[in-house]
Parts: structure tokens; C-alpha cells; sequence
């Protein structure tokens, strides 16, 4: 085990590590390409307002480096299966980022978070985790596929977004 997995922690986000995680989501948003940098304070109230506000299912855990704060994070929900009840299978985990600063990729931190996750889903009484990856990104499948997990060969992600989207909020009946 390498020193930087030694000294991180793991842990639920707290207003402790609010600031910090505002600089890891503002590097995450650049490193996808979603457009050009956000103020501070927007991102800031998007944490506080949104993604942690009391009625979000989201959940948020970061992997804290000693005097470098927030190296990484995961966000995720717990959901109920609506097909399949049966113990260890009614509940899953549904991942929706794991995200690792740059700086710090290759050091152990997305595997100890993917841990974290699989022993608070176990917990949970959840009987599989799910997320998604983007085809570009040949290092995190590789990742993936380290730990075990296998591409979902009957399944494919489907978006709408934008004019598609109000075109069909607006169709009557």
C-alpha cells in the first residue's frame, strides 16, 4: 500500500470539505468538457442548494489527502429494484461519478473509494452497483474491468436533452 492510501481517509462529505470539493468539481466539469470554467460561488451553491440539499437521493463521499483536502469523489443513490424483490437483489447501488483529481490518479485513490462504495452498498443490503462510463475513456474501463466489473452487453444509455426534450414536454396527449 502506497503512502497516499496510508494517510487518506474516506468519508461522507461534510461543510468541512465543502471548499475543497468546489475545487475538485471545477476540475471534474473541465476534464469532460462541459464548457467553459463556472464561478465559485455558482458551483458552491449548486453543492449546497442541489446535490446536498435534504431532499437530493444523491449521496457524496471524498477521499481526503492531509494537507491537500478533496482528491476524490463519489456520487451515488441507493435504489429499489421495481422487477426484482428478492433480498440481495431488491437493492442496488447506482453510481453516478467517480471522479479522482489529475494529480493524484494512479495512486490507489479511485480503487479505495470503489471499496468504500462496495462495502457501504454490502451494507446497505445492496446486491449489485451499476454506473455508467463514457467509450472515450479507455483508462477508467480498464480500471473498471480491474475490479471486476463487466460491460453491460444488453444495455445502452439513452439522452434527451435540449429542443428534443421540450419538444416532447410540450407534445399534448
Amino acid at each position: 500500500m502506497s503512502s497516499v492510501t496510508l494517510a487518506m481517509q474516506i468519508e461522507p462529505v461534510s461543510p468541512a470539505r465543502h471548499e475543497s470539493l468546489i475545487d475538485l468539481m471545477i476540475e471534474m466539469r473541465e476534464h469532460y468538457s462541459e464548457g467553459p470554467s463556472l464561478p465559485r460561488p455558482t458551483v458552491r451553491e449548486h453543492l449546497q442548494q442541489r446535490l446536498l440539499a435534504p431532499g437530493s437521493s444523491l449521496r457524496l463521499a471524498v477521499a481526503v489527502l492531509p494537507e491537500q483536502g478533496v482528491v476524490g469523489l463519489l456520487a451515488f443513490q441507493l435504489l429499489h429494484s421495481l422487477v426484482d424483490p428478492r433480498p440481495m437483489h431488491g437493492r442496488q447501488c447506482q453510481l453516478k461519478e467517480l471522479y479522482v483529481r489529475a494529480a493524484h490518479r494512479g495512486q490507489g485513490v479511485g480503487r479505495q473509494l470503489m471499496l468504500w462504495l462496495a462495502r457501504h452498498a454490502v451494507d446497505q443490503g445492496c446486491g449489485r452497483m451499476d454506473w455508467h462510463v463514457r467509450s472515450w475513456n479507455e483508462r477508467g474501463i480498464a480500471f473498471y474491468r480491474a475490479l471486476g466489473a463487466e460491460p453491460v452487453a444488453d444495455r445502452l444509455s439513452f439522452r434527451l436533452s435540449g429542443p428534443a426534450l421540450r419538444r416532447l414536454a410540450d407534445t399534448r396527449g
